[in-house]
């Protein structure tokens, strides 16, 4: 089946919202990668979602604020916290375009913990900050617990002007209104939805990082093929959903009767 289209500002497509939060000043940084690298690691029922022949991995560092669930109100103190995850980009039987993490490094052990239990989420819990100097970011992450304990991440970035129209790389790596991971032996889908990314050019002034190589993936060569920067988005996911499985020729043909 055909991948859905590249839609950067769809209408919700969920009738409620499972979580709510705001994902503030993020830095997208992403490398070109052969799909065949990173088809083993994608869950069942998915494959690499490619553009011109080659997918992308990505480390991306922002800040969770006012996570909640439902309408209710978000969670005091825990609710907030610094994350950086390595993610990589797939595509269903459906059609459906998604995002799959190989880790998210977070700040605050209690999401950790609830995230692996109910999603199977890769989280982990890390010491993390965000360091600001004018337009200049520093993110920082030392993973605690689970391992391999020790890793780090360091990236600093200058961020520019905002951009008013995204090259069709800019729009593939951002305008993913999913996710896709493995739970209770199901492969499910997570839809999310928030409003069109606004997004800035921005340049990767110093980088040392641990986690795309912890996360099973070959350590980047070269520069990135696309670093951004956004100061934001409020966001919703709605309710997992599992994905079904292909039926197969002989379960679909009719039942003879009488005879072979």
């Amino acid at each position: 089946m055909d991948s859905e289209p590249v839609d950067v500002a769809p209408e919700q497509a969920f009738g409620w919202a499972v979580l709510r939060q705001r994902w503030e000043a993020l830095t997208f940084l992403h490398w070109a990668v052969a799909p065949e690298v990173v088809a083993p690691l994608l869950p069942a029922g998915t494959r690499p979602d490619t553009l011109d022949g080659v997918t992308h991995v990505g480390l991306i560092g922002f800040r969770m604020v006012g996570l909640g669930l439902g309408r209710g109100p978000a969670v005091p103190y825990l609710g907030s916290f610094w994350e950086t995850n390595v993610r990589l980009y797939s595509v269903d039987g459906t059609g459906r375009r998604a995002v799959v993490f190989r880790s998210l490094d977070a700040s605050r052990l209690i999401p950790v913990l609830v995230a692996r239990a109910t999603l199977g989420l890769p989280y982990r819990w890390s010491a993390m900050g965000v360091d600001r100097d004018g337009d200049r970011y520093t993110y920082r992450c030392r993973r605690r617990w689970p391992g391999p304990r020790g890793a780090t991440s360091r990236m600093v970035v200058r961020v520019g002007a905002p951009i008013a129209e995204p090259t069709p790389l800019e729009h593939f790596v951002t305008a993913r209104w999913g996710l896709h991971t493995r739970a209770y032996g199901r492969t499910l889908h997570l839809p999310n939805w928030h409003p069109r990314w606004p997004l800035h050019r921005a340049e990767l002034l110093h980088l040392d990082d641990d986690l795309i190589t912890a996360a099973g993936l070959p350590a980047p060569v070269g520069p990135p093929a696309s670093v951004l920067f956004s100061p934001g988005v409020p966001v919703r996911f709605g309710p997992p959903v599992p994905l079904r499985r292909p039926v197969s020729a002989t379960a679909a043909a009719p039942r003879r009767r009488g005879g072979r």
